[in-house]
């Protein structure tokens, strides 16, 4: 039976998944604590590593399944670039295909039981949303001067309502970096927490195989999920440097 609490209900925390823990124990995590977070983020990139690096090594002819793997993500994402940004934004590629795998392997780590996910913290989220802002409104204004500011005027629009748009624009802008780093940990956070709930329940023997169902199709779904987060991530990251390196209305 599931552990009870004192008034007699179900007493477990589908939020406790998410804390960071010093390794080897409880414990104060101070700035140079080695902690649960930082030992999976670690996993995160030597996976990366090993796929993209250590996978392509030979660059044989006939590729094995980890070169497979990565010249099917290097497609998809060059791809996706070219599309959305131009031949213009492809000298940009590396990053965005880093940003894509490292989210990606982050977060189909994060599925296997005990493991902690690290996209499903703001502070590892928010890090990468910044960086991704400031670093296409830098390249707007190095590339474009003063016309980046174009971007905020839609010209198109009636001229009295062309400032009260270009307010609206620059709030939005503004607001990227948040919905950007909370779309994609509030997604990964819901999904892993939903996953946890059926799993207590599932310890009761009245409700223990509709709890086992809804894991399983949960997991299923946080399958799909770890991948279209990605993914979502990195085009709109896209549509953002599109905006750096073309702005206009």
């Amino acid at each position: 039976m599931a552990a009870q609490s004192a008034e007699g209900g179900l007493s477990f925390d589908p939020m406790a998944q998410f804390q960071v823990k010093p390794l080897g124990g409880d414990g104060v995590v101070n700035w140079f604590t080695f902690t649960n977070a930082a030992l999976w983020t670690s996993f995160a990139v030597a996976v990366v590593f090993i796929l993209l690096v250590v996978g392509t090594s030979k660059r044989a002819v006939v590729p094995g399944r980890m070169q497979s793997v990565a010249e099917l993500a290097y497609g998809f994402i060059y791809k996706m670039v070219e599309d959305i940004c131009g031949k213009e934004g492809v000298k940009y590629f590396p990053y965005i295909m880093t940003l894509f795998m490292f989210i990606v392997c982050a977060n189909f780590l994060g599925l296997i039981p005990t493991a902690f996910t690290p996209t499903s913290h703001f502070a590892v989220t928010i890090p990468l949303a910044l960086l991704v802002f400031l670093g296409v409104t830098i390249l707007g204004f190095v590339k474009n001067g003063a016309s980046f500011l174009g971007l905020f005027w839609v010209s198109s629009a009636p001229l009295a309502l062309r400032p009260a748009l270009a307010l609206i624009e620059l709030i939005s802008y503004f607001v990227r970096p948040v919905s950007h780093s909370i779309r994609l940990a509030g997604n990964v956070m819901a999904g892993h927490a939903v996953i946890k709930v059926f799993a207590g329940f599932a310890a009761l023997t009245i409700v223990s195989p509709v709890a086992i169902l809804g894991i399983t199709a949960m997991y299923g779904l946080e399958v799909l999920v770890s991948f279209i987060q990605a993914y979502v991530f990195t085009i709109l990251t896209c549509v953002y440097l599109k905006d750096a390196l073309h702005p206009s209305h």
